[in-house]
C-alpha cells in the first residue's frame, strides 16, 4: 500500500510540477530535483534508495528508445562524425583527465578507481537535453546533442566495467578497446534485429491499442539479450528506436502511429520525471552516510566542483577544433557544389547521346549511363550529396554555436545511476556517490538554468523552432503534384480493385490544384475512398523525399503527421457511415 501511494503521490507530483514549472519560468526537471532535494529533508520522510538496476535497466532504455524514435535519421547521419567524436573521443579523455585529478586529490583512491569515478561523470545525459529543445535553437545543435547523450553511455560504461576489473586485476588497453567493439557489435546486432523484427510483427496487428502494448516491450526486448551478449543493453535500445522510427511511416498504420505518439509522451513524462525527482529524493541518505562515515559533505561538494570544472575544461579545449573544422568545411562548400553540377552537367548530356561523359574513373561510363537504373542511383545519390551540402551551408557551426554545445553538456540520471554500481566495499563509496550527484544536479541547476540566458545572449534562442514558410510550401507543392500525378495515373483504384467514376476524380483533381474549393462533396463514400488512395500516393512521394535528404526530418514528419489526421478524419467518416 505504501508503495502504491508512493507511486501515485509521485505521478501527480510530476504532472504538477511539469505544469506549473513554465508558468514561473523554471524548467521541469531542474523544479523536480529542487522538490526532491526538499522533500528528502523533511523529518519525516524516511531516507530514499533506488537499486541502479530500476534506472539503468528499468527507466533508461525506454526513455533512450522513444528519443530515439523521433532522432531526425538524415541530419544525424550527416553529423555522425561530430556525434562520435563526442560520444567516444570526449568521454575517453575527460574519463582518464579526470581520473588523474582524483588520483591526486583524493590519497589512497588508485588510478583505476579514479577513471572508473572518471568514466561515471564522463557522460552527458540523454534526458537532461530535453531542456536544450525547448529553447528553440538551431536544429543541428539540438541533433548533435542528443546523438552524443545516446551514444556516449556505451563508451562510460564499458570503460567504467574495465577500470573496475582493474581495481583487483590488471588494466590492459587492448583487452577495453576489444570490450568497447564487442559491446558495440551485440548492441547494434542486437538492437537493428529486435527493430526489424518490431516493425513487421506490428504491422501484422491491427488494432492500436494491443499494438502500443507491443512497443512497451520493445526497448527491454533490446536492452536484455545485448546485456546477456555482453552488449550494451542502452545502445542496442536506442538502436531499436532509430529503426522503428525510420521504418514506421512505411510499416504502421496512420492510426498506430499516432497512438505510438501520444501514448510514449505519456510514458516519456512520467520517467523523466521520475528520474530527476529520484535524484532529488536520494541526496538526504547520501548525505548522512558520507559524514558519519567519511569525510562529509564538504568534501564531496569540493571533489565536485573540481569535477565540473574540469569537465568544462576538458570539453571546451575538444570542441572547440571540433567546430572549427566543421565551420571551415562550410567554408569549401561553393567550390565542391561546382564540381557536383559540373558532374550532373556531363551525365545529363551522356544520357542524351552516344558518347560517355568522361569519368569513367568515377563509374560514371556510357553503358552505365543508358542503363535507367543506375542512372536512377546515381540521380538519388547527386540529389542527396546536394542537400547535403545546403544542410552544411545553411546551418554553419561558428564559435556561438560551439560555446553552446560546452554549456549543454549536463550530467544527469546515468551518472547517479552509473556511480551506484560501485562495489559495497569501496572504500569512501557514499563520498564517491555523493560526488557523483553533486555534479549532476550541479550541472543542472547551472547550466541548465542558465543555458536560456546564454542562448539569448548568444542570439541563437529562438532560432530553430521548426521548418520555415519556404520549406513547408516547397513540401506541400510536391505532395500537390504526387497527388495530381495519381489522378492522372489509368492504375487508379479502389482497394477492391475497381476504377473510381471519372466525376469524382474530376472535382478531386480540382480541389487539389484549387485548395480553397468548398469540400462539402466529399462527404461520398467514393470521393473518401478515393481521397485515401491520394493520401497513400502522397506519403509514398513522402518516402522518396526522405531518402533524397532534400527537406529536413521536422518538415517531413509535420506533413506525415498531417496525412494521418486526414487519414483518421476520412476513415472515421467512412465508418461513421456504414452504421
Amino acid at each position: 500500500m505504501d508503495l502504491i501511494l508512493l507511486v501515485a503521490g509521485g505521478i501527480v507530483a510530476i504532472a504538477l510540477v511539469t505544469a506549473l514549472a513554465p508558468r514561473v519560468g523554471v524548467a521541469g526537471p531542474l523544479a523536480l530535483v529542487a522538490l526532491g532535494i526538499v522533500v528528502s529533508f523533511l523529518p519525516f520522510v524516511p531516507e530514499f534508495e533506488v537499486e541502479p538496476e530500476w534506472i539503468l535497466a528499468g527507466i533508461l532504455p525506454p526513455l533512450l528508445y522513444s528519443a530515439a524514435v523521433s532522432l531526425p535519421a538524415v541530419e544525424f547521419r550527416r553529423d555522425f562524425g561530430l556525434i562520435g567524436g563526442l560520444s567516444v573521443g570526449l568521454v575517453l579523455i575527460s574519463s582518464l583527465v579526470l581520473g588523474g585529478v582524483f588520483a591526486l586529490l583524493v590519497p589512497g583512491l588508485g588510478f583505476a578507481l579514479a577513471v572508473a569515478l572518471g568514466a561515471i561523470l564522463s557522460p552527458t545525459d540523454a534526458v537532461a537535453t530535453s531542456i536544450v529543445r525547448k529553447l528553440g535553437i538551431s536544429p543541428r545543435i539540438v541533433t548533435v546533442l542528443e546523438g552524443e547523450s545516446l551514444l556516449n553511455d556505451a563508451t562510460a560504461l564499458v570503460l567504467l566495467s574495465s577500470a573496475l576489473a582493474a581495481v583487483t586485476g590488471s588494466f590492459s588497453v587492448f583487452d577495453s578497446v576489444l570490450d568497447f567493439g564487442w559491446a558495440v557489435f551485440w548492441a547494434v546486432l542486437v538492437g537493428a534485429v529486435v527493430g526489424f523484427v518490431n516493425l513487421r510483427v506490428r504491422a501484422w496487428v491491427a488494432s492500436p491499442t494491443a499494438n502500443t502494448a507491443l512497443s512497451f516491450t520493445i526497448p527491454f526486448l533490446a536492452y536484455v539479450p545485448a546485456e546477456h551478449f555482453g552488449g550494451s543493453g542502452l545502445v542496442a535500445a536506442v538502436v531499436a528506436g532509430i529503426v522503428t522510427g525510420q521504418g514506421s511511416a512505411r510499416w504502421f498504420s496512420a492510426e498506430q502511429r499516432m497512438s505510438d505518439t501520444l501514448n510514449w509522451r505519456t510514458v516519456e513524462l512520467v520517467l523523466e520525471g521520475a528520474v530527476f525527482l529520484i535524484m532529488g529524493l536520494e541526496l538526504y541518505g547520501l548525505v548522512v552516510e558520507s559524514e558519519q562515515k567519511h569525510e562529509g559533505v564538504w568534501h564531496a561538494m569540493t571533489l565536485a566542483s573540481v569535477a565540473i570544472l574540469v569537465v568544462l575544461a576538458v570539453r571546451i579545449v575538444y570542441v572547440a577544433p571540433l567546430v572549427w573544422a566543421q565551420s571551415r568545411r562550410a567554408r569549401r562548400i561553393s567550390s565542391v557544389r561546382g564540381r557536383f553540377d559540373d558532374w550532373d552537367k556531363e551525365v545529363t548530356d551522356a544520357a542524351a547521346s552516344d558518347a560517355p561523359p568522361g569519368h569513367g574513373s568515377r563509374g560514371i561510363n556510357a553503358r552505365g549511363v543508358k542503363n535507367p537504373r543506375r542512372m536512377n542511383i546515381f540521380r538519388t545519390r547527386m540529389t542527396r550529396a546536394r542537400a547535403d551540402l545546403d544542410y552544411y551551408e545553411a546551418s554553419p557551426l561558428g564559435w556561438r554555436h560551439g560555446s553552446l554545445i560546452v554549456w549543454a553538456g549536463m550530467r544527469g540520471a546515468v551518472t547517479v545511476a552509473a556511480a551506484q554500481t560501485l562495489p559495497r566495499d569501496t572504500d569512501s563509496r557514499a563520498t564517491l556517490l555523493l560526488v557523483a550527484f553533486f555534479v549532476a544536479a550541479g550541472t543542472l541547476l547551472i547550466q541548465g538554468s542558465t543555458l536560456g540566458w546564454l542562448a539569448r545572449r548568444l542570439g541563437l534562442a529562438g532560432t530553430g523552432g521548426g521548418p520555415s514558410d519556404e520549406e513547408r510550401d516547397g513540401l506541400e507543392d510536391e505532395l500537390r503534384t504526387a497527388a495530381a500525378q495519381a489522378l492522372a495515373s489509368a492504375d487508379l483504384r479502389r482497394a477492391s480493385g475497381t476504377p473510381f467514376d471519372t466525376d469524382v476524380v474530376s472535382r478531386v483533381r480540382a480541389r487539389i490544384l484549387q485548395p480553397t474549393e468548398d469540400e462539402s462533396s466529399a462527404h461520398a463514400v467514393e470521393m473518401s475512398e478515393l481521397r485515401l488512395e491520394i493520401i497513400r500516393a502522397m506519403r509514398e512521394r513522402l518516402l522518396e523525399l526522405r531518402r533524397d535528404g532534400t527537406y529536413s526530418t521536422a518538415a517531413l514528419r509535420r506533413s506525415l503527421e498531417a496525412l494521418d489526421a486526414d487519414e483518421l478524419s476520412i476513415r472515421m467518416r467512412l465508418d461513421e457511415g456504414d452504421e
